[in-house]
């Protein structure tokens, strides 16, 4: 299968030398170098994955992000952020809007290629033999249907969101270590910080409200989900 990737970077060396080495990896990149027209391309071509830079002319990453999120048809595309700046700050807002990942300037193309195949294969992987829908106070996750309901309302989740609630709420009680997580959600052939998984956790909590208390803070150790 050849992977529809759309590269949205305003620095034309930068862009070529992505698409190339995606070219190389036999996926097919879609360039784009401003956030309006990224948004019109997501919409028409329905691209696997989008490789986001953070800084664009015009409306900046963060407002495409944020912008895809909202919309039903785009919310569950894979979103990998790019930052040129050199605080951690940057990615940690990306990551709090709806990237599923992130990648700071200057960056390795090998790392950015396992990064874009760890998201692209979490995608593949395949369901329960018996999925079954987990119910817990008023909140319900629907591994058929990539669903979460809050009283009986949708919420829309990232996949990597998605993925992190399911896990945590499939074994409810139980403690995982941000490494487990991690893990869980990325794959460990990818580089990451722990930082990820805060931010990740501090999402599922703001869009789970009142159940989002249930997601509890182990100190020293990590997170759980509790059932009561």
């Amino acid at each position: 299968m050849s992977y529809r990737i759309l590269v949205v970077e305003d620095e034309p060396d930068l862009l070529e030398a992505v698409a190339f080495a995606l070219k190389k990896e036999g996926m097919k990149p879609i360039r784009c170098a401003d956030g309006n027209e990224a948004l019109e391309v997501v919409r028409e071509s329905r691209p696997d994955l989008v490789l986001l830079d953070l800084m664009l002319p015009g409306m900046d990453g963060l407002e495409v992000c944020r912008r895809l999120r909202s919309s039903e048809e785009t919310a569950r595309i894979p979103i990998i952020m790019i930052t040129a700046k050199a605080e951690e700050t940057d990615a940690v807002i990306g990551l709090g809007v709806g990237a599923d990942d992130y990648l700071r300037k200057p960056f390795g193309l090998k790392e950015m290629v396992a990064r874009i195949r760890a998201l692209l294969r979490r995608g593949e992987e395949p369901a329960d033999p018996a999925p079954r829908v987990l119910r817990i106070g008023e909140l319900e996750v629907d591994p058929a249907r990539h669903e979460v309901r809050l009283a009986g309302e949708s919420i829309p989740f990232t996949a990597t969101e998605f993925r992190l609630l399911y896990h945590l709420v499939r074994h409810a009680g139980r403690v995982f270590t941000r490494a487990q997580l991690l893990d869980k959600v990325v794959g460990n052939d990818v580089i990451v910080v722990d930082r990820n998984i805060d931010v990740h956790i501090s999402a599922l909590r703001r869009k789970l409200k009142n159940e989002g208390e249930r997601l509890r803070t182990v100190r020293g150790v990590g997170y759980k989900f509790n059932e009561y």
